[in-house]
């Protein structure tokens, strides 16, 4: 499985834009991740049950401990969950790693959850093969992006002929906080950083060499919930 190949952002025909889960559904479930260069607190939404779900499960199976995040692409995102990254050789091209199993694309841009800085989000096959947008099993990212302005938001609604367009609370967001919008619709987003983003930020800046991985492996020590 290509997941490595298949997250290279895309514009898609269509955006997908249903939310399976409830707006509210009592609290949301945090998990702490350490890793060898911090602390990452994650919080996950309820609006993407299965992703969540999921994603305890394997928290609480400990597939996520002793991992890397085996790519690391400077202003954009880091990504882990790979379990054949798990004491991999110095060389070694990972990312093709998965559990067997895929889940159903859980997007939810109408409820206001969007790929900005911090966001969890859940990396997959491309759509030539997974037309139907289904989430990795294990394989995961957060964002770290960009802040755009106005200008450069107007101009990705123009290249990509009005398939995305950004409200004013959207707006807001890409020119504040920062993030990735022409991900949105594209991957399932399913939590976000709550503590810990100075990390992130860390991660993010790593040395790097062939296919994105970092020089000096960066561990997932362990993820818990809290």
């Amino acid at each position: 499985m290509k997941l490595k190949n298949a997250f290279v952002a895309g514009i898609a025909a269509t955006l997908a834009l249903s939310c399976s889960g409830p707006k509210n559904n009592g609290e949301e479930p945090v998990v702490v991740m350490e890793t060898s260069l911090g602390t990452i607190e994650l919080k996950l939404y309820n609006e993407t049950p299965k992703h969540r779900d999921n994603f305890l499960k394997l928290v609480d199976e400990g597939t996520y401990d002793s991992l890397l995040f085996h790519r690391v692409i400077y202003g954009f995102m880091i990504q882990g969950g790979d379990p054949e990254s798990r004491n991999a050789e110095a060389g070694d091209i990972l990312g093709n790693g998965d559990l067997g199993y895929t889940i159903p694309a859980e997007f939810c841009t109408d409820k206001g959850i969007y790929h900005k800085r911090g966001a969890l989000a859940a990396a997959r096959m491309g759509d030539e093969v997974n037309p139907k947008k289904e989430s990795s099993a294990c394989q995961f990212y957060i964002v770290w992006g960009n802040v755009y302005t106005d200008e450069q938001l107007d101009e990705l609604t123009e290249r990509s002929g009005g398939l995305y367009t950004f409200t004013d609370e959207t707006r807001e967001l890409y020119t504040t906080v920062g993030g990735t919008p022409f991900l949105d619709g594209q991957y399932t987003v399913f939590g976000e950083v709550v503590e810990g983003l100075e990390v992130v930020d860390a991660i993010q800046r790593v040395e790097t060499g062939f296919m994105d991985r970092p020089v000096e492996n960066v561990k997932i020590l362990s993820v818990k919930r809290k």
